[in-house]
């Protein structure tokens, strides 16, 4: 092979030969590497506080010919830790990759072709002559180093971080380098829910009742009106409205309101209404119109332009419109007119709340849930207390009874139309009812009892409170005459919805006076609530109505008669 041919060889560093403390011509030997720039730094500390530089002992000059030793660490206990950190940066022989060099053994070049030895070319000239290649320009000490320009205050121009770390004290130059203040911290403030207008219709009679329940459950501005409540909420407030309200028949949620004067009016009023935040083109729609007093002629003409809004208003924005579906629809919109004004409500609640979910035999005469519940509110019965239905057809007001006495919310078993609104929080629901159930009493401490002549009628009230997920021995059914149906208890109550009317017959004519006869008998001291269609049943009872409430039983006009029963006749008090 040819010598000339210059190849490019792996070589690793020769052994630095021991050298002595003093050159030849007495000069302070050259350092280069970890220990020179730590040297640098302490004479520049040592500058900064106007000191003079301490003559180096000869076992610190000689400490090059050592191996290298691990990280030095302040000696003075005192020291700032910036002071230690910046000086403890590197103390060590480090590799290329970071890693700690091996004390005693050479470096191996990891560029090919620039090992520490010499080339050809510098072979002949003097160490002093050679050219200052940069790398050994790192290892070199400060000395061999040019020297760079000094600002004014004689301090080397140098990076922040390493001037920073060489002060003594963080005190010095505070203007220069302006410390870290802790401020206090402020608190957050709180997110503020959204508050809801929300009217709560009931059956005629119960406003008053449902009011003193909706206080009784928290809720602010609360406000009997005709045939329900107005009160105002936020969302959770709503769904705990839903999921606890006895006597509402619905929630509905306010969303818009405005003055009209045509039907063209209220087709711009409901695609004014942002209804993309609660359903989309995706869900089907129901829309019902009511109106008291309005000047309008045709309410079912108004009640096609709000549909006709809700729909151009989806349009525009998400691209469709929704279906109709009058059955089971995913939302229902109601609008209610007035002499001047147009409200438009989201049914937040779905099917009425009245249907619990657990009563499919009805009965002969049926009785609405919510009004069982405002039977026993206006009667004021205690949930302690014992309670009689002598006609109690499927028991529907000892079941309410039994709820009512237990805790039990009353939509705890069934579901609601939020539930298929954009905003529903499942995990929000779930929790309200979780809490709810963990209130259920486990049983009762005083009876409920009902009776009837009629036995499908004890087999459907048996039938309902399975599925009221109630046990068989909270309520007692029996079949029985109300006129030889002994007392369960010395005191109680007795709220019932008799037959009267079709239900009662021509062959029943004695069943009131020997009625009263068994209850002048053996059921004093206790409180008797009757409601009825027949404002003449006083008089057959041959007994005085110490109160009358005026009620609806669906379309019927009905009365609550409230009286006081003695022993062996009747005070009126």
């Amino acid at each position: 092979m040819n010598d000339s041919t210059s190849r490019k060889t792996l070589s690793l560093k020769p052994k630095a030969g021991a050298a002595s403390p003093e050159t030849a011509d007495g000069e302070r030997r050259k350092r280069s590497g970890a220990r020179a720039r730590q040297a640098a730094m302490q004479e520049r500390a040592q500058h900064a506080r106007g000191e003079a530089p301490a003559p180096e002992a000869p076992e610190a000059r000689s400490s090059e010919r050592r191996p290298a030793r691990p990280a030095a660490r302040d000696e003075r206990p005192g020291a700032p830790r910036a002071e230690r950190a910046g000086r403890g940066e590197r103390t060590e022989k480090t590799d290329r990759a970071g890693r700690p060099g091996r004390p005693g053994r050479p470096e191996r070049a990891v560029r090919l072709g620039q090992s520490e030895r010499p080339n050809r070319a510098e072979r002949g000239r003097p160490a002093g002559d050679r050219p200052v290649r940069a790398r050994d320009a790192d290892r070199r000490g400060p000395a061999d180093r040019p020297s760079r320009p000094r600002q004014e205050s004689g301090r080397l121009r140098e990076p922040e971080t390493v001037a920073a770390a060489a002060r003594p004290f963080p005190d010095e130059d505070a203007d220069a380098h302006p410390r870290i203040q802790r401020r206090p911290r402020t608190p957050r403030t709180p997110r503020v829910a959204e508050t809801f207008h929300v009217f709560a219709p009931c059956p005629h009679g119960l406003e008053e009742a449902l009011s003193l329940e909706l206080l009784a459950l928290g809720y602010e501005n609360v406000t009997a009106g005709r045939a329900g409540c107005r009160f105002q909420a936020d969302w959770t407030g709503i769904l705990r409205a839903n999921l606890y309200s006895r006597l509402a028949t619905r929630i509905l949620v306010q969303v818009a309101q405005a003055d009209v004067h045509t039907e063209d009016d209220i087709l711009e009023l409901a695609r004014r209404t942002e209804w993309e935040r609660w359903f989309g083109p995706d869900d089907s729609l129901r829309v019902d119109t009511s109106a008291i007093h309005s000047p309008m002629r045709s309410l079912q003409y108004c009640n096609l332009r709000a549909k006709d809004g809700i729909c151009d208003r989806l349009r525009e924005r998400e691209g469709a419109r929704p279906d109709i579906d009058t059955v089971r629809p995913d939302a229902r919109v109601h609008l209610f007119l007035d002499e001047r004004q147009a409200t438009l409500y989201l049914d937040v609640s779905g099917e009425s709340l009245f249907k619990r979910g657990w009563r499919l035999d009805k009965g002969e005469a049926p009785l609405r849930e919510n009004l069982a519940a405002g039977l026993l509110a206006l009667s004021g019965w205690a949930p302690d207390a014992p309670l009689l239905d002598p006609f109690c057809g499927s028991g529907t007001i000892l079941i309410e009874a039994a709820w009512i006495a237990l805790g039990v919310p009353p939509g705890i078993w069934r579901p609601f139309g939020f539930e298929r609104l954009r905003p529903h929080d499942a995990r929000l629901w779930r929790n309200l009812k979780e809490d709810a159930r963990a209130h259920i009493a486990p049983r009762l401490e005083q009876p409920l009892v009902g009776g009837d002549v009629n036995p499908a009628a004890i087999e459907a009230a048996r039938a309902n409170i399975d599925r009221a997920h109630l046990s068989p021995d909270t309520i007692r059914f029996e079949v029985c005459d109300a006129r030889r149906l002994p007392p369960p208890a010395d005191a109680g109550w007795i709220v019932t919805n008799p037959p009267y009317g079709e239900r009662l017959g021509d062959h029943d004519a004695e069943l009131w006076p020997q009625w009263a006869t068994q209850l002048k008998q053996h059921y004093g001291g206790w409180q008797l609530n009757i409601i009825t269609s027949d404002l003449d049943l006083p008089g057959q009872l041959r007994l005085k109505a110490r109160r009358r409430h005026p009620l609806h039983n669906g379309a019927l006009d009905c009365r609550l008669f409230q009286f006081d029963l003695v022993s062996a006749g009747y005070r009126d008090r």
